[in-house]
C-alpha cells in the first residue's frame, strides 16, 4: 500500500508525493544514523572551537592526526572559497533532496542506506555551519602527508561517496549475474 498526499485542482485530484510505507524501519534507520553523525560533527566542532587555538597545531595521534583549528569558507579542499551562500544553498538542496529521496523511494539495499545516512549527516553538519556561523570550522589534520583540514561531516560525506561505489559494484554483480541467470548478456 502507498501512501500518499493529493491536491485537489477543479475536482480533479493531482498526486504530488508518494511515500511508501514499505520502509519505515530502514527510514527510521537512516534518520537515526544521519542525526548521530550530525550530532557528533556539531560536538566535535563546538569542542574544537573552545579547546583549540586557531593556527596552532596539537599532537593527537602520533604519526597520523594532528588537530589544528581553522575555518573554511569553501567547500572540500578550499573549493569555491569564500562562496557561502551558493554552498549553503547547494547544501540545502542536497538536504531536501536527500529527504524527499528517503520518503518516496524503496530502499532496499544495506549500502545505499547507509551512503544516504552518511550524505544526510554530513551535508547537513557543514550545511548548519555555513548557515550559523558563515564558515565550516575544521580541525583534523593527516600527519603523514600535506593534505587539507577536515571534520567529521568531511569524513562523512567522504565515506558516503565509498558506500554508494561499494553499492553499484555489489548490485551491478549482483544484476549482471542474475541477468546471465536468465538468460540476459
Amino acid at each position: 500500500m502507498l501512501w500518499h498526499w493529493t491536491v485537489s485542482i477543479t475536482s480533479k485530484k493531482i498526486t504530488f508525493i508518494k511515500l511508501s510505507n514499505k520502509n519505515h524501519s530502514k527510514r527510521i534507520l537512516i534518520f537515526t544514523l544521519a542525526s548521530g553523525i550530525l550530532a557528533l560533527d556539531q560536538i566535535s566542532k563546538a569542542w574544537a572551537a573552545s579547546h583549540l587555538i586557531p593556527g596552532i597545531s596539537q599532537k593527537w595521534i602520533p604519526f597520523l592526526m594532528r588537530l589544528e583549528l581553522t575555518t573554511n569558507t569553501g567547500a572540500a579542499f578550499s573549493l569555491l572559497h569564500n562562496s557561502i551562500f551558493t554552498l549553503t544553498v547547494i547544501s540545502f538542496i542536497a538536504t531536501i533532496s536527500l529527504i524527499m529521496l528517503i520518503f518516496t523511494r524503496y530502499i532496499s539495499r544495506s549500502w545505499q542506506a547507509l551512503a544516504i545516512a552518511l550524505l544526510l549527516g554530513g551535508s547537513l553538519g557543514n550545511g548548519l555551519d555555513r548557515w550559523r556561523l558563515g564558515y565550516v570550522v575544521d580541525f583534523l589534520a593527516l600527519v603523514p602527508i600535506n593534505f587539507p583540514i577536515f571534520n567529521e561531516a568531511d569524513i562523512s560525506i567522504n565515506l558516503a561517496i565509498i558506500c554508494f561505489a561499494v553499492d553499484m559494484l555489489v548490485f551491478r554483480g549482483y544484476k549482471n549475474n542474475h541477468d546471465y541467470l536468465l538468460g540476459g548478456k
